[in-house]
């Protein structure tokens, strides 16, 4: 059998980093974890290709060399999905499609020989068995979890690697949380599950005998929802590991904010490498938080939660969201103010949207406030659900969001608190690599001479460079995000 597995594109947004990709001559952030992970399940005697779009173009010639097309992605590349279903059904190859766009939305696309939804440790096998019988169902679906203890290490060698920013790994799959507007529990349930240490290390020795030497993203939801395993087990682990080996990977992850109050658990991590972390703030209105059931945010400071993650050595960078029932006209400001004051440079904002078989989708079922259009992108303007907020008010009141908070004055002003506030953990020497260097060659002339924000460019240059000299690189990789946030928001 000939697989062709293929990854759809990802329009520019937020999460792509597209523009500042550009600056370190990469493609894509990272690379699709599922396909790699699912190609490594499949028969060791199939000859097998990937094509992420990403990356690579996909031709007809690359689709009619297959027997089948193995198709994954999520919600915000719907529409290269459909593109590429009908791209292979015009050249007559059959595509078996699953991944989470498909678990949640399968009954929206044509086209599809099979479908293999939820988590591939169940339903994949099912589906092999049968087709080596002759005898492939349309649709292998289960309700239940797998334990993560038998899956495989990624295909990492069927990547183009010089192509992308970090590489991909995962411990954890599931969210002890269950906010309202969120499919994570729907489709990886709220026990977390992990890997073994021992799978975890083998994958990182993979990763590092094959010669990977940038950022590694564990791609988990929550790192930290099941704590105690991560105390007891991974960390200790991984940080021996990267003593050992000389800390030659940075880790990013996704964590929620209660991490703030677990001082050895922030320790271990800042310790075992871990320099950057993703979180959910949403928003800094009680009545929101309560609306989307997002207990972990609740009863707290979260202005001073962020600080003290900064002081422990995390690159803090969030996700905000307005158009909640509850938020009133304020709301706008209220999420500017809040930005400003946490030093969050990479301040991610988007329309409330009601990803399907959520509580916030079936919510607004009930309420008969659904719209059929949904796109997966959070910040293109559109949500789809009629929000209680009259629209017009909604979108420019978060028009106005994005435009003040990627205002050159504004942004600058972020990386500067930022810099005061984060200490730089003690593994972190600042020195600076190769790619870096031509990197801020790029910059200087991109961002210090044709932008039109270049006098607050070069201010941030100056002092974090005799300010700060060895948190320089970051003040400059955050000037590469914000050149990238205000061209996707179309900030001038």
């Amino acid at each position: 059998m000939k697989v062709l597995l293929v990854y759809p594109e990802i329009p520019a947004t937020f999460w792509s980093f597209k523009e500042a990709l550009s600056f370190v001559s990469k493609k894509s952030a990272e690379p699709p974890l599922g396909l790699i992970t699912i190609a490594a399940m499949l028969p060791k005697e199939w000859t097998l290709k990937l094509i992420d779009m990403n990356v690579n173009k996909l031709y007809d010639k690359d689709i009619l060399w297959a027997d089948y097309v193995f198709l994954s992605g999520m919600s915000i590349q719907v529409k290269s999905f459909k593109e590429v279903i009908k791209k292979c059904n015009t050249l007559g190859v059959k595509v078996v499609a699953g991944g989470p766009l498909a678990t949640i939305q399968h009954d929206e696309f044509l086209g599809v020989e099979h479908f293999v939804l939820n988590e591939a440790e169940i339903t994949l096998p099912l589906f092999l068995e049968d087709l080596k019988n002759g005898t492939p169902k349309y649709l292998y679906s289960t309700d239940k979890f797998p334990e993560l203890t038998n899956t495989p290490v990624p295909r990492w060698d069927l990547l183009d690697m010089n192509k992308y920013a970090s590489m991909s790994m995962q411990y954890t799959r599931g969210c002890p949380y269950d906010c309202d507007f969120c499919s994570i529990t729907m489709l990886n349930g709220r026990r977390p599950r992990t890997k073994s240490v021992e799978q975890f290390i083998t994958e990182l020795d993979r990763l590092y005998s094959i010669g990977w030497r940038n950022d590694i993203s564990i791609v988990d939801d929550n790192f930290i929802g099941n704590k105690k395993k991560l105390k007891d087990e991974l960390l200790p682990a991984l940080i021996k590991w990267s003593k050992e080996k000389k800390y030659p990977y940075k880790f990013i992850t996704e964590v929620s904010i209660n991490l703030a109050d677990d001082e050895e658990l922030a320790s271990m991590m800042v310790e075992a490498g871990v320099y950057s972390i993703f979180v959910g703030i949403e928003t800094p209105a009680v009545e929101g938080l309560e609306e989307c059931g997002k207990s972990q945010n609740q009863r707290r400071d979260l202005v001073e939660s962020v600080k003290k993650l900064q002081r422990k050595g995390f690159i803090v960078s969030a996700g905000f969201i307005v158009g909640f029932d509850s938020d009133g006209e304020d709301i706008f400001e209220r999420q500017i103010n809040f930005i400003k004051r946490s030093g969050i440079v990479a301040a991610m904002v988007g329309l409330l949207n009601a990803p399907s078989g959520t509580k916030l989708f079936n919510r607004m079922k009930k309420e008969d406030r659904l719209l059929k259009y949904f796109s997966g992108d959070n910040m293109d303007g559109a949500t789809n659900f009629i929000p209680r907020m009259k629209y017009s008010k909604l979108i420019a009141g978060y028009e106005n969001i994005l435009h003040t908070i990627y205002s050159h004055k504004i942004f600058y002003a972020r990386i500067m608190d930022f810099l005061k506030e984060y200490k730089l953990p003690e593994w972190n020497t600042g020195k600076i690599k190769l790619f870096e260097v031509k990197a801020f060659f790029k910059l200087l002339w991109r961002i210090g001479i044709v932008d039109n924000g270049r006098r607050y460019f070069w201010h941030t240059l100056i002092v974090s460079l005799f300010k700060y000299p060895k948190k320089f690189p970051i003040a400059m990789t955050f000037a590469v995000y914000g050149f990238h946030f205000r061209r996707v928001a179309g900030v001038r």
